[in-house]
Order: C-alpha cells, then structure tokens, then sequence
C-alpha cells in the first residue's frame, strides 16, 4: 500500500494539474462545499415557503419538495446532463451540472429539515411574536428560525455529510472527481484494488467523520451556553 500512495498520491489530490484540469481529492472538496454553500440559503427559503400562511407561495414548493424527494439523485444529474441542455441549448461540463444537481437535490431536504425545525417549536412562540406587534416575516427571522436551527443542527450535519458522499456520483458523467479518479489508479495498478479502494473508502470517513465531530463540539458547545438543543428533526427520506 505504502507504494501505491508513494507513487500515485499526487494524482489521487488534485488529478491530473497542472497540466490538465483539476480533479481528484481537491475537485471532491471543492464541489462538496460549492454544493453545501449553495444549497444553504436555498433550503433556507425553501423550508420557509413550505411553512408559509400564504397557499400561493407554500403549494408549488411543496410539489417541488416532494417532487425532488421522490425520485434518486441519479435521475436529477442525468436530467441536469442530458435533458437541459436539449431545452435550454446551453451545453454544460460536467461540474457544473453535477453542482446544480446537488444543489437542487439537497435543497429539496434541507427545506424538509427547516420546515420539521419549525414545526416543533410550540406553537407559543410565533403566537408571541406576533402579540408583541412583530409582522410575521421579523417573527419568523428573530424568534423562530433561530431556535428551529438550533434544533435542527444534527439532521443539517447529517445532510451535508450525505452531500459529501454524493459527490461520488459525478463519476456516471465523467467527473473527475476522486472515485473517478481512484477508479483510474485501480486501473494503472490492476492488481491492487483493495488498497486502492480501500484507500477511497478511508478518505470519505475521515471527512465525513471528521465533520460529525466538529458538529457534535458546536452543539455542545451550544448547549453549554444554554441555547443548544439535541433534539433532531431529520425528516423521513
């Protein structure tokens, strides 16, 4: 093993640069945190429409929240690929298409997690709000969607941690991110693939663990300072 990473570890970080295009550990990076800072804010406002008093904004997202859900991440990226571009005529590589499908498909969840952290705080709280003259959007920002974040912390990690592994799917389109990559390796050495994907598999669990554990310090962390909470919300899949 410690030959296969003497001789291919550049390669397996950053692919084939700097003489041909980013690729391997550092393009996986790059497209899980683009995915998981794009896809933020759009569940944001994904889950407060879902929650919204007015039906005109709350029903059409709904149908694209359970549209979303109902169908793989592998159809989306296959949309995004092949069935966009023949509408659109806009032809795009395989990054950026492999991105918005992660950002569509994962903001579809994140609004789900919202709207579960919304929805179990007592009731109380909004009916407060806006006793006290607040509108109904500064109600939701300062008093509300505070707490139902704090709640919700645990299943937000949980999906950007399924947002991590989900990157490996731009293998399908010919991304060259680090499974593709790593495929690559097995390939050149041919008889090692244990190692080589063993390797692989060592790589995603050191990042997604090492992203549990940085969630479970803060919500400690929180709940130290009194404003944490445990409970998790994650929706059903």
């Amino acid at each position: 093993m410690l030959e296969l990473i003497d001789k291919y570890w550049l390669y397996f970080l950053v692919g084939q640069y700097p003489s041909g295009p980013l690729g391997g550990l550092a393009l996986t990076l790059i497209l899980a945190v683009m995915g998981l800072l794009l896809s933020l804010p759009l569940g944001l406002a994904l889950g407060l429409m879902r929650v919204s008093p007015w039906a005109w904004l709350r029903l059409p997202v709904t149908g694209f929240v359970y549209l979303v859900r109902g169908i793989p991440l592998l159809m989306v990226v296959f949309w995004a690929y092949f069935f966009l571009p023949s509408i659109t005529g806009v032809k795009t590589n395989q990054f950026w298409t492999m991105l918005i499908a992660l950002v569509v498909f994962d903001a579809a969840y994140l609004a789900e997690i919202v709207r579960a952290g919304i929805q179990g705080l007592p009731r109380g709280q909004m009916e407060c709000a806006r006793s006290l003259g607040l509108p109904y959007l500064k109600a939701m920002r300062c008093v509300v969607l505070p707490q139902a974040l704090r709640n919700s912390l645990p299943s937000l990690v949980n999906q950007f941690i399924s947002t991590i592994k989900e990157t490996s799917l731009g293998y399908i389109i010919g991304l060259t991110e680090v499974s593709f990559i790593a495929n690559q390796i097995n390939t050149l050495a041919f008889t090692k693939p244990v190692e080589v994907f063993g390797i692989l598999g060592l790589t995603y669990f050191i990042l997604c663990f090492g992203l549990s554990r940085l969630a479970q310090w803060l919500e400690r962390r929180l709940a130290r300072q009194g404003r944490g909470a445990t409970l998790s919300t994650k929706p059903a899949a």
